[in-house]
């Protein structure tokens, strides 16, 4: 891939004028094209595991102050939606929570943002409405492959937890501590607060997928190096390798960086969209 340096710094100066400094991404992660838009734009937030919207609500805040329009649904079994929490909720399931957002607020040129788990509803979701998404940003997020399921790849303590709850027959697997995550020591206690059991279901099936992913336009991978991912190592190179991607690397915030820099986040988000 080529590296552009005039790009590059155009990323860096907005890391600072979210009040961090050039170290706060690591020297030569930003990789392709990093494409400043002042348009508004229309941003679709889709959350990780054991959350829900509610975590993308200081970013969304930021970028609604800057005139874009922003949705960050609870996906089917979480968050506000935990009291509906039941064991047909499976990986189909959140990607039509996703595409039927799309199709009923008829929105279209959208940023796809997928966070975490949401890289596979976020995936499957594009096989159904690709044509109306103009850019992807995975954020410390799955990469799947086709045919492949979370269980195979999720963190080894969080495997062990889905494999018990589906040998018990549970609808959902109890949530993680945020420290798991390396959510910062202010927002443990909050995050703690809010987490909820993840649908079992979602873990244990397979995607189907046919590339709709590969063909948006606009590709942007963004690595949070500090908490320890395997998957997400491995799709941020799969990603460097990949002409039609930009990679971003952050070296200061932990897994749930919607909690620990948000600032940085939107405008990320905002540059790359």
């Amino acid at each position: 891939m080529t590296k552009l340096n005039v790009d590059r710094r155009d990323v860096i100066g907005g890391v600072a004028a979210s009040g961090l400094t050039a170290a706060g991404v690591a020297s030569g992660t930003v990789v392709g094209t990093a494409r400043a838009q002042n348009e508004p734009k229309t941003f679709l937030l889709i959350h990780g595991s054991f959350c829900g919207g509610w975590y993308w609500r200081r970013a969304s805040d930021l970028l609604e102050k800057e005139g874009h329009k922003v949705f960050s649904p609870t996906l089917a079994g979480l968050g506000e939606h935990s009291h509906l929490l039941n064991k047909d909720i499976n990986l189909d399931t959140h990607i039509t929570d996703i595409v039927n957002l799309i199709k009923w607020e008829d929105l279209n040129n959208i940023c796809l943002v997928a966070h975490s788990y949401a890289g596979w509803p976020a995936s499957g979701a594009l096989e159904q409405i690709g044509q109306r998404v103009s850019s992807i940003i995975w954020v410390d997020a799955f990469k799947p492959d086709d045919g492949q399921k979370a269980l195979d790849v999720v963190n080894e303590t969080i495997r062990k937890a889905a494999l018990a709850a589906a040998e018990k027959g549970e609808a959902g697997l109890p949530p993680a501590p945020a420290a798991l995550f390396l959510v910062n020591e202010k927002d443990r206690a909050y995050a703690d607060s809010k987490f909820t059991p993840q649908p079992v279901g979602a873990y244990l099936q397979p995607i189907r997928l046919s590339g709709a992913r590969d063909k948006v336009a606009r590709k942007t991978y963004i690595r949070c190096s500090r908490f320890p991912a395997p998957a997400f190592n491995k799709a941020m190179a799969e990603c460097k390798a990949d002409a039609s991607w930009t990679v971003i690397e952050n070296t200061t915030s932990g897994h749930v960086i919607m909690l620990d820099e948000p600032e940085w986040l939107a405008d990320i988000l905002v540059k790359v969209a």
